[in-house]
């Protein structure tokens, strides 16, 4: 039985690196850390094991890279979710940015304006 037990820590730990990496390479340099997520499809989810091992794993992972971890399953989608307040001029960047996504978007679906 250990041999079970090593294995399954060893595939538990892979998994945790794993969604580490991923989630690591979702933050955006500027906001230094924080405003972490990752959104993993139900592909990824079926790929990856049953649903509360992952949720434990990503919450072991978010531990490490010092994020206040949840996760929400919505519509098959898992979203790993930062919740750490984050620093004023961090906050005031990361709205300037959305900000402007916005305007992007709304000028991007506007069309050609009626003569």
């Amino acid at each position: 039985m250990p041999a079970k037990d090593e294995l399954a820590r060893r595939r538990h730990e892979k998994l945790v690196d794993r969604l580490e990496s991923l989630m690591r390479g979702s933050l955006n340099p500027q906001y230094e850390g924080y405003y972490g997520q990752l959104i993993l499809s139900g592909d990824d989810l079926t790929k990856m094991g049953n649903l509360a091992a992952v949720r434990r794993a990503a919450r072991e992972a978010g531990a490490r890279l010092g994020w206040k971890t949840t996760t929400h399953l919505v519509n098959g989608r898992l979203f790993v979710l930062d919740e750490r307040e984050a620093p004023e001029e961090i906050e005031r960047l990361a709205g300037q940015a959305a900000a402007a996504a916005m305007d992007r978007t709304r000028d991007e679906n506007r069309g050609p304006r009626p003569i």
